[in-house]
């Protein structure tokens, strides 16, 4: 009888990246670094008291049954803006789906900038996220996420797939702001509808957690108001919702909106247009 040949199973990425701050001096300082697999994170120089986090997915990219997780402690009065080397880019699933899992921490008087570049769907990708955030009461928090259904300038689109993301935020254990985003199958067709995104193949939400929530909103509008896209605040909370014909159009609003939100600081270096 002849031999079965042995089951081959396809390769799939896996990463697990933490990085935990302290301050000392006044200074953002390294207090944990943890990096397996194909996560990793890489900490540029900086020349103030805060420190810049760029994480990495070594893999170049998700598709299927990969799964990436990532954390950020911020200990107290410490100052961290995180970052992504390059877009994510989520490639067409033949089975399963990659899951990519981020928890944030952020103690007393202490501020997260968590500032991914865009995350790019293609065709049939299949991708479930989620943001889980923990703020002290007087801690700050800044959430950027965009994403690129297809690269419109290369011809590409993302007509079918899923792409759900859950956020999660709570302020000493109080939930402030939640929110659910599932796209599945007719993805193009879904997208296309009025009440959705009326076509448009990028889009972006953006969230302040904070005591200048309402001092941000006067910047905000004035920039928001030209583009399709709305901002809202009430309390300690500010929303913004954007969306664009195409990558390069979304990135010329977002990267004055962020700097806004960053009391005029500009975007990471790896961020460029």
């Amino acid at each position: 009888m002849a031999m079965m040949a042995a089951e081959t199973r396809p390769q799939r990425a896996r990463g697990r990246g933490h990085l935990a701050a302290k301050s000392l001096g006044g200074c953002t300082r390294l207090a944990e670094l943890f990096q397996e697999g194909a996560a990793k994170i890489r900490l540029p120089e900086t020349f103030d008291r805060s420190m810049e986090a760029v994480i990495i997915n070594t893999a170049g990219g998700l598709t299927g049954g990969d799964h990436m997780d990532w954390s950020v402690v911020a200990g107290p009065g410490t100052r961290i803006d995180v970052t992504t080397q390059a877009c994510e880019k989520i490639y067409k699933a033949s089975a399963a789906t990659a899951e990519v899992e981020t928890s944030i921490k952020v103690s007393a008087g202490a501020r997260v900038d968590w500032l991914p570049q865009e995350t790019i769907l293609f065709d049939r990708a299949s991708l479930s996220r989620s943001l889980s955030v923990e703020l002290d009461d007087t801690a700050e928090f800044l959430a950027v996420e965009a994403i690129l259904l297809g690269r419109k300038a290369m011809g590409e689109a993302m007509a079918e797939g899923l792409f759900q993301d859950r956020w999660r935020i709570r302020r000493n254990g109080r939930l402030v702001h939640a929110e659910e985003l599932r796209l599945q199958d007719d993805v193009a067709g879904l997208t296309a509808k009025a009440a959705v995104l009326s076509g448009q193949v990028a889009f972006a939400t953006l969230l302040y957690v904070g005591t200048s929530a309402e001092t941000y909103l006067s910047r905000i509008r004035p920039l928001v108001e030209t583009h399709m896209g709305g901002v809202s605040q009430w309390g300690e909370k500010l929303v913004v919702r954007l969306a664009a014909a195409d990558g390069f159009a979304l990135r010329k609003i977002l990267i004055p909106i962020i700097s806004a939100l960053r009391n005029g600081a500009p975007v990471p270096k790896v961020w460029n247009l």
